[in-house]
């Protein structure tokens, strides 16, 4: 339990004591006290002034002054200031909470709840590698699910693979065309690499036939649909549909390329799932649920056979679930797969980490599942996000400046490698250790800089500054770690005096508060769905204690007591940000 939750009921008390009436504690409004008023906690007077017919000062003196009476091992002293009124909490509480858990590995933690959820991330069509884009999705993805499993929930971690279609059969075409029996072992290529070539050799040659017709005066409109290459494609297409089978084993050898691809990434990211739903599977689930909802009068067909909702009523608008020819559209695909979902888990809310492009696709969706009465519609959560851009602008495939994962990470262990000679500090590791610390601040650096804004926001995604050792980065925080580390190595085997007592220094109180935090910010970023309340939580906590080591001596200190409690205060800010960096996907080095 947190000092907050300790509080609020004591305060209830003091105001059924003190005024007869019964408050909710949770209704109750505690903050951290600003820096600029003295004070470590502090209550918010003004929702009870006009209820209590007293002045804010009043109040909160009469408040003040009975908890320091009533609870004098918590409360030392208050000091009330235009409404709000500052509370001082004693020292041995503090010096009391990190002998408990200095030395905890999982504090924050809790047991389980017993709640099932499903987080869907990644989603990847199977034409091309994954790119600076996916890297966002799956990070948030991930992290989302490890900080919501640190809180107790059941959590299994999904991905829908996008492995049909016209996009898919592009590449298949390309490689039929052009590839002369090519494979990813035969060039040496990343599988999914291969493929993606493929599908952009696609582009070209459809361009480039595109200009043929065109020049012998066809429109552009008809020139896209006629060009050879494309009709080719269409064919495939419906002949993979009709499982003509060397389609079907063309489409089965190219996908393998591109999952083994895959598959290196994962793995190099530290990332993986519970279980992977393949579209090829389950676009034909909701061919059932546009006849249970035609059979509830949740949709109606038209003249031309075409199946819709009305959604107007819901301040959306007219959706198509059924093409008139009987085929699924891409709402209903997902309507058939939340059961399919539904049935195999049973989870009480399901996370879709989607970009914001398709916000309204997941109203549509969660409203649609709610009418049918699909189980587990209403725990339908879209964890949208904002798109990644570079310095120079947003990335688009058709024009080329989408950035490759893969060459992403390449560069970015490049950067970490040059940062990291530049400070010298690494002249006794071996050429192994080398090239594992490189990777740990690379993918530190990528995964921090992606999770520190939230999903909400778009953002800017800067190499060189990702990977600054002294900014708002993965690396600053790492470093610190690694710190901390050094320091608890010289003084091996942190003790746990029971009879530890005696005054704090503020910049030690500082930290301990910080760190009594630490399960709060775990709530709150379940509760918002959003890892960068913990990135910016452990880059405080990093930042605080270099404040406070700056200062303060930790194994010179002034007497063997202050050593002790400055050892366990480091060794828990080091376990803290070790846990906190861990939900975020990311490693943390012993040594820099």
């Amino acid at each position: 339990m947190s000092i907050v939750h300790e509080i609020k009921p004591l305060i209830g008390e003091v105001l059924k004591d003190l005024y007869a009436i019964d408050v909710d504690p949770e209704q109750l409004t505690i903050n951290s006290t600003k820096p600029e008023f003295e004070g470590d906690y502090t209550l918010v007077l003004f929702a009870f002034v006009k209820q209590l017919k007293q002045s804010p000062e009043q109040l909160g003196n009469s408040i003040g002054e009975k908890l320091v009476s009533d609870h004098p091992a918590l409360f030392t002293k208050y000091n009330v200031i235009k409404g709000f009124l500052n509370l001082t909490i004693a020292d041995d509480y503090w010096i009391s909470f990190l002998q408990k858990n200095h030395a905890a590995a999982n504090f924050g933690s809790l047991g389980s709840n017993k709640r099932k959820v499903m987080v869907e991330y990644a989603s990847p069509n199977t034409n091309k590698p994954l790119h600076l884009g996916h890297l966002r999705n799956i990070f948030l993805g991930w992290s989302v699910a490890e900080i919501m499993q640190y809180s107790g929930f059941e959590v299994y971690k999904t991905c829908i693979s996008n492995d049909r279609g016209i996009h898919i059969c592009k590449s298949m075409v390309a490689w039929q065309q052009f590839g002369n029996g090519a494979t990813p072992e035969s060039t040496n290529t990343k599988g999914d690499h291969f493929v993606g070539d493929y599908y952009v050799l696609f582009g070209n040659e459809h361009k480039k036939q595109m200009a043929e017709l065109i020049e012998s005066g066809m429109s552009k409109e008809q020139a896209e649909k006629e060009a050879p290459i494309m009709k080719a494609a269409q064919q495939m297409l419906v002949d993979w549909e009709a499982g003509k089978p060397e389609v079907t084993a063309l489409w089965k050898k190219m996908n393998s390329w591109v999952y083994s691809g895959f598959d290196i990434t994962y793995d190099r990211i530290g990332v993986g799932f519970d279980k992977v739903y393949y579209e090829s599977d389950t676009y034909l689930l909701g061919k059932k649920a546009v006849e249970e909802g035609l059979a509830k009068n949740v949709f109606t067909k038209k003249e031309d056979g075409s199946v819709w909702i009305d959604l107007t009523g819901d301040g959306l608008d007219e959706k198509v679930v059924q093409r008139k020819d009987g085929t699924a559209v891409y709402i209903t695909q997902d309507i058939g797969l939340a059961e399919e979902k539904q049935k195999e888990f049973g989870c009480e809310q399901s996370i879709y980490v989607v970009a914001d492009e398709q916000n309204y696709h997941f109203k549509v969706l969660k409203l649609i599942c709610e009418k049918l009465g699909v189980p587990g519609a209403e725990g339908i959560y879209h964890l949208s996000y904002g798109m990644v851009e570079l310095p120079t602008g947003r990335m688009k495939t058709r024009e080329g400046t989408v950035v490759d994962a893969d060459d992403m990470i390449d560069e970015m262990v490049n950067v970490a490698k040059a940062k990291t000679e530049e400070l010298g500090k690494v002249k006794d590791f071996t050429a192994e250790e080398l090239k594992e610390l490189y990777d740990t601040i690379a993918l530190g650096a990528l995964k921090f800089f992606l999770l520190r804004v939230d999903p909400k926001k778009r953002m800017v995604f800067n190499p060189e500054e990702s990977i600054d050792f002294h900014g708002f980065t993965g690396p600053f925080v790492q470093y610190t770690h690694a710190r901390i580390r050094s320091i608890l190595r010289k003084q091996p085997g942190v003790s746990s005096h029971e009879s530890l007592a005696g005054s704090l220094l503020k910049l030690e109180k500082d930290l301990i508060i910080l760190l009594e935090q630490y399960p709060v910010i775990i709530e709150q970023a379940v509760t918002e769905h959003n890892p960068s309340v913990i990135a910016i939580y452990v880059f405080n906590l990093a930042k605080a204690f270099n404040t406070f080591y700056t200062e303060h001596s930790v194994l010179n200190a002034e007497t063997e007591d202050k050593k002790t409690l400055r050892l366990q205060l480091s060794e828990m800010t080091a376990n803290t940000i070790a846990s906190g960096m861990k939900l975020l996907g990311i490693k943390v080095p012993n040594r820099m």
